[in-house]
C-alpha cells in the first residue's frame, strides 16, 4: 500500500507539471498557417550546418533519455512484484540498484543534453544576431530614418530567440516525445491493452482545455504586454533628460501619473485574472489525472484480485500514465510551436533579405594618396521611397509609403580644390545638408557624379571614404560611454597622449582633466552630461584624432551661445587647417574667409563667389547678410 500511495503521489505531481507545461506551450505557441517555402527551410539548414555534429549527438541523447524514462516505471513494477512474491532480498536490492543507476544515468544525460542544447541554441543566437547586426550596419541612412529602433531591436532579441527554440527545444522535444510515446504505448499495451485504451479515452479531456485556456491566456498576455510596452515607452520618453525637461515645462505631473496608473491598474487586473485562470486550469487537469489514476488502480486492482494482472503491473501502469500523457500533450502543440519558430526565422530572414541600396563594387578603389578635392558635377537627387529602403513591419505600418523620388537637388555643380574651404549658405530646407550627405556617400545621386580626388564615390570603397572624410553635425552625437571610448571611435589604437593632444587642440583638455574620472568619465546618454558647446568640442576632438583629409561641417555651431561658439570656432580652426572643407554655415560671420561661398535655394545653387563678390552683387547673399547684421541683435533670426 505504501508503494501504491507513493506512486500515486509521484504520478499526481508529474501530471501537475505536465499541466503547467502544456498550458505554457499553448500560451506561447502562435498559430500561423502561412506556407513556408523549401528555400526558407534550406536557409534554416544553412544556419544549422555549423552545429550539425552537436545536433546529431543531441538527438541521440534525447532518444536515450526517453528510453531510460520508460524503463524506470517497468523496474518499479518488478520491485513490487518481487516484494509481493516474497523474492530473495538480493533480487529487490539488485532491482533497486538498477533503478538507482538509471536515475544517475538520467541525471548525467540530462546535464549533457542540457549543455548541448544550450551550446546549440546560444551558438545559433550568436550566428543569427551577428548576421542581422552586420547586415543592418551596412544599411543606408535612409533605412534608419524610417525604421523604429524598438522594432529592429526586437528582431535581434525576440525573433532570434524564437528561431533558436526550433533547435534547442522544439526539435529535441518532438524526437524525445515521439520515442517516449511509442515506447510507453508498446509497454502499456503489453501489460494491459484494456486499461491503456481506457486511459487514452481521457486524453481529450486533458488536451483540449489546454489549447482553449492557452488561447485565452495568450490574449491576456498580449494585452498585458501591450500595456507594458506603452508604460515602457512613457517611462523611456519621460525619464530621458530632454523628455523630463519637456514634462516639467509644459506638462502636468498629475496627468502623466494618471495615464500611467490607468495602464498599471489594467496590468494588475490582467495579472489577477491570469493567475486565477491558470490555477483553475491546473486544478482541473490535476483532477483529471486523479481520475485517470483512479481508473488504473480500480480496473488494475480488479484484474489483480482476479489473478489476471500482477500488482507490480498496476504500479507500472500508473507510473507509465504520466509518460503517456506528457508526450501526447506536448506533441499536440508541436506543430504550432514549429510554425512559431518558422515565423521567427522568416522575420529574421526578412531583414537579411533587404538589400542595402549603397554597396561597394567588387573592384572598389581607394582614394589616391595626398590632399583630396571634392566635386559635384550636375547632381540631381531625390530621397528614396520607403519601399526601397525599409520594411512595413519595421515601421509598424500596414503598407509602406511608396511616395518618394521627388527631386530636391537640381543641377548642383561645384568643386572644392585640395585645401580649400567651400561654404554653403541659404534658407532652412534649401538642400545644404542633403549636399553634405552626398559627399560621404550616405546617399547616392540619381544623376550626375560626386567625386573625391577625381574618382566617382560609387567606385570607391566605403572604408576608403570613411578614412578620408570627417563629419561634424550640429547635434554633436555621443554614445553613453566614457570620454575615452567616444574618442577611440575615430582611432581605436590611439595612445593616451594623442587623446589628450586632440582634447587640447579642441580646447577641452582642462574640462576633461577636471572631470571625476578624467577620460573614463561617462558622458551620459547622447552626451547630455556635457553642455552643447562641450559636446561639439568633443566631437571635434574626435575628428582631430581621425585626421581626415576632408572635413564636412553641417552647422556645427548652430544653437550655441556666443561663448560656446567662440570656443568651438577656435577648435574648428584647428580641425580645418590644411584640409579640404565643405562648411554649412548657420551664421554668415563664420564663412567670410571661405574660398568659395555657394548660396543654395530650393535645391539649386543660385549664387557663387567670395564674400566681397557676393556682397557687391547685391543678390540673395547680400540680403541674408544684411538681415543678420543690420537688424538689432534682439530681432535677428539665424539663417541656415
Amino acid at each position: 500500500m505504501t508503494t501504491l500511495a507513493a506512486s500515486e503521489g509521484w504520478s499526481t505531481m508529474d501530471m501537475e507539471v505536465t499541466a503547467w507545461m502544456s498550458l505554457y506551450n499553448a500560451m506561447h505557441a502562435q498559430e500561423d498557417r502561412r506556407p513556408f517555402s523549401k528555400a526558407t527551410l534550406r536557409r534554416i539548414g544553412g544556419f544549422a550546418q555549423p552545429h550539425r555534429a552537436q545536433l546529431v549527438k543531441f538527438l541521440l541523447l534525447s532518444v536515450l533519455t526517453a528510453t531510460l524514462a520508460v524503463a524506470t516505471p517497468v523496474l518499479a513494477g518488478r520491485v513490487v512484484d518481487a516484494i509481493v512474491d516474497g523474492a530473495a532480498v538480493e533480487t529487490v536490492v539488485w532491482l533497486a540498484a538498477v533503478i538507482a543507476v538509471i536515475a544517475v544515468a538520467e541525471a548525467a544525460l540530462g546535464l549533457l543534453t542540457r549543455w548541448l542544447s544550450a551550446t546549440i541554441g546560444e551558438g545559433l543566437i550568436l550566428d543569427l544576431r551577428t548576421a542581422v547586426f552586420d547586415h543592418v550596419q551596412r544599411m543606408p541612412i535612409a533605412f534608419f530614418t524610417r525604421t523604429r529602433t524598438g522594432a529592429l531591436v526586437s528582431r535581434l532579441n525576440n525573433d532570434v530567440i524564437g528561431a533558436q527554440r526550433a533547435f534547442s527545444d522544439t526539435l529535441s522535444g518532438v524526437v524525445s516525445n515521439v520515442v517516449m510515446l511509442v515506447l510507453t504505448l508498446v509497454v502499456m499495451l503489453g501489460i494491459s491493452w484494456q486499461i491503456t485504451l481506457l486511459a487514452l479515452v481521457l486524453l481529450p479531456i486533458f488536451v483540449l482545455p489546454a489549447r482553449q485556456m492557452g488561447t485565452r491566456l495568450a490574449r491576456l498576455e498580449r494585452e498585458a504586454a501591450n500595456h507594458d510596452a506603452l508604460m515602457s515607452t512613457q517611462m523611456t520618453e519621460r525619464f530621458s533628460a530632454p523628455g523630463a525637461t519637456l514634462v516639467k515645462l509644459f506638462s502636468r505631473p498629475e496627468v502623466e501619473s494618471g495615464e500611467f496608473a490607468i495602464r498599471a491598474r489594467r496590468v494588475r487586473d490582467i495579472g489577477v485574472r491570469t493567475a486565477m485562470v491558470q490555477w483553475v486550469f491546473v486544478t482541473a487537469l490535476t483532477l483529471v489525472s486523479a481520475l485517470a489514476l483512479a481508473l488504473v488502480y480500480g480496473l488494475g486492482g480488479f484484474y489483480a484480485l482476479r489473478g489476471q494482472l500482477d500488482a507490480g503491473a498496476v504500479v507500472a501502469l500508473a507510473l507509465l500514465l504520466t509518460r503517456l500523457y506528457a508526450p501526447l500533450t506536448a506533441l499536440a502543440s508541436a506543430r504550432v510551436e514549429v510554425m512559431s519558430a518558422l515565423v521567427s526565422f522568416e522575420r529574421v530572414f526578412e531583414v537579411l533579405d533587404l538589400k542595402p541600396l549603397i554597396q561597394d563594387k567588387p573592384d572598389a578603389r581607394q582614394i589616391p594618396d595626398g590632399p583630396v578635392s571634392v566635386e559635384l558635377d550636375d547632381v540631381h537627387f531625390g530621397y528614396p521611397s520607403a519601399d526601397k529602403v525599409s520594411l512595413a513591419s519595421l515601421e509598424e505600418v500596414a503598407t509602406l509609403d511608396t511616395r518618394g523620388g521627388v527631386e530636391v537637388l537640381h543641377n548642383v555643380s561645384f568643386r572644392a580644390e585640395p585645401g580649400q574651404m567651400v561654404a554653403l549658405v541659404g534658407s532652412s530646407g534649401a538642400g545644404k545638408s542633403t549636399i553634405a550627405q552626398l559627399v560621404p556617400r550616405l546617399y547616392d545621386v540619381d544623376t550626375g557624379v560626386v567625386r573625391l580626388s577625381g574618382v566617382d564615390v560609387r567606385d570607391l570603397s566605403a572604408e576608403s571614404i570613411r578614412a578620408a572624410l570627417g563629419l561634424v553635425t550640429q547635434d554633436g552625437h555621443l554614445f553613453h560611454e566614457s570620454v575615452r571610448a567616444n574618442l577611440l571611435l575615430a582611432q581605436p589604437e590611439a595612445p593616451e597622449d594623442e587623446l589628450w593632444d586632440a582634447l587640447r587642440r579642441a580646447r577641452l583638455a582642462d574640462l576633461v582633466a577636471a572631470l571625476p574620472d578624467g577620460l573614463d568619465t561617462v558622458v551620459g546618454e547622447r552626451g547630455y552630461r556635457l553642455s552643447g558647446g562641450e559636446r561639439q568640442r568633443l566631437t571635434i576632438a574626435r575628428l582631430l584624432l581621425a585626421r581626415p583629409r576632408v572635413v564636412i561641417l553641417d552647422e556645427a555651431t548652430a544653437h550655441l551661445d556666443s561663448t560656446s561658439e567662440a570656443a568651438v570656432q577656435a577648435a574648428l580652426s584647428e580641425a580645418l587647417a590644411g584640409r579640404t572643407a565643405v562648411v554649412i554655415a548657420h551664421r554668415l560671420s563664420t564663412v567670410r574667409a571661405a574660398d568659395l561661398i555657394l548660396v543654395v535655394e530650393d535645391g539649386r545653387i543660385v549664387e557663387r563667389g567670395t564674400h566681397p563678390e557676393l556682397l557687391a552683387a547685391g543678390g540673395r547673399y547680400e540680403e541674408l547678410y544684411r538681415t543678420q547684421f543690420e537688424q538689432p541683435a534682439a530681432a535677428q533670426e539665424p539663417v541656415g
